[in-house]
């Protein structure tokens, strides 16, 4: 008799070997590998296996047709505009956030607008019975009657309703809910997450259904569950921002259809989650003059957004001074920091540094460094900034102040909202909208206090 073969498998990233591991080599996850049975292996081979039928062959890529991708609306400009122009038929779509961020807000109201363009829409809830989202949607006024809704969490009666009726739009809330009865594994576990992925995935490209699953997110950030997740779907979307604040992000992380580096500004209302209106004015202030503030302009996509950059430095009253940064990286913090002992002599050494970028909004880029410097000085002399200027420019470790791209860009942005002057570290290609003025180095930065 054969001796069955046996396989474990890593539930935080889904890797197979054929003999545990304390520690796995692929995610240095801890104690997570688990013996699967034959019925697990076999789900295992199916999922990763994609090619089915003749074996492919290999074609110059001169002589492949170009595949026009059709979009459909959303209705929502803000979430068009972070997928790339609008939602693509038959792709998979993985939305993240922390609870109460207004992830299943968000995809209801899509829902109904969808559905009131005369697709038939369906939104599975695994975790909210009908009559919950019933309520929501009289909150929203998103009733229609080509939005249907289904409570169900076993997959195989979600693929018998897909069967009974023509959909255009389907919504999974939430993926690490569903389960399938032919999968002895918990919902939620590598296995099952696979194959509901899966099949979910082929659904979508054999009927061409749009499908939105949303995904529960850990403390770190992370999709909740196995990567594999990110791995499987087309796109991949989270949403920033305290569920306490007015304002959201919705960042695209990953997009098979279009550009993963744009961003959508959403607004909570009493209506719902809608698209911000006048969102180049939401993240500064310029009726206060405090100390401690300066402006800059960074680049989300190929959209410009004016940013308030706020430092707070007090003295310490402990040995250990506190360098703290919100929207920001605090290792190019603590390299500011350092910079600004060594080129400019402000000793910091003996204060707390806080640094706090408004609007919820994090900071990726280097274009904010002059601002950020501009700040902290500003706190640690006392003296407030003009709201009329702008800073733009990354900062070197030699103290050299140096040019960002899209600087016109930015500079009529900066235009449109009234702003008069900017500090940059080169004259920008096009003539300026507004005054320029040139700070290459660090140290020409006190010449403006």
């Amino acid at each position: 008799m054969a001796k069955a073969k046996v396989l474990f498998e890593c539930q935080h990233c889904g890797l197979t070997t054929p003999k545990w591991m304390g520690k796995c080599t692929n995610c240095g996850a801890w104690d997570s590998f688990v013996e699967l049975n034959e019925h697990q292996q076999e789900v295992v081979k199916q999922t990763k296996s994609t090619s089915k039928g003749k074996s492919a062959k290999a074609i110059r890529i001169t002589d492949i047709i170009e595949e026009e991708i059709y979009r459909f609306s959303s209705l929502d400009t803000e979430l068009d505009s972070v997928l790339g122009g609008g939602i693509v038929p038959g792709s998979l779509t993985l939305i993240g956030g922390s609870p109460g961020v207004g992830k299943s807000t968000l995809l209801l109201k899509v829902g109904s607008n969808i559905a009131s363009s005369g697709k038939n829409v369906l939104y599975v809830t695994g975790e909210e019975s009908a009559g919950q989202i019933k309520l929501r949607a009289n909150r929203l006024k998103s009733n229609e009657k080509n939005l249907y809704l289904l409570s169900e969490i076993r997959l195989e009666q979600i693929l018998v309703e897909l069967q009974e009726r023509h959909y255009d739009f389907l919504i999974v809330d939430s993926i690490q809910t569903i389960y399938s009865e032919n999968i002895t594994s918990a919902p939620g576990s590598v296995t099952q997450v696979r194959q509901i992925t899966f099949e979910l995935m082929r659904i979508a490209k054999e009927r061409d259904i749009a499908i939105f699953i949303i995904g529960h997110i850990t403390k770190e950030g992370s999709i909740a569950g196995p990567r594999v997740l990110e791995h499987m779907v087309d796109t991949v979307l989270y949403f920033e921002g305290d569920s306490s604040q007015e304002l959201r992000i919705l960042r695209g992380f990953k997009n098979r259809f279009g550009p993963t580096s744009e961003i959508g500004v959403f607004e909570m209302r009493s209506e719902g989650l809608v698209s911000a209106t006048d969102v180049a004015s939401r993240f500064f202030n310029r009726d206060s003059k405090q100390s401690g503030s300066a402006l800059t302009v960074i680049m989300e996509g190929s959209r410009p957004i004016i940013l308030e950059v706020q430092a707070l430095v007090s003295e310490s009253h402990t040995p250990n001074s506190k360098r703290q940064a919100t929207g920001f990286d605090n290792n190019r913090l603590n390299m500011l920091l350092a910079l600004l002992e060594r080129k400019l002599e402000i000793p910091l050494s003996g204060y707390d540094v806080f640094i706090n970028i408004t609007g919820g909004i994090k900071i990726t880029e280097t274009a904010a460094d002059l601002a950020i410097l501009a700040a902290i000085i500003s706190s640690f002399r006392d003296r407030a900034i003009s709201k009329e200027t702008i800073f733009i420019g990354e900062v070197s470790l030699v103290g050299d102040v140096r040019e960002v791209y899209a600087l016109d860009v930015r500079l009529k942005e900066a235009k449109m909202q009234n702003i008069t002057k900017a500090l940059v570290a080169k004259k920008p290609l096009e003539k300026s909208p507004i005054k320029t003025f040139i700070v290459d180095e660090v140290t020409k930065l006190l010449e403006w206090y």
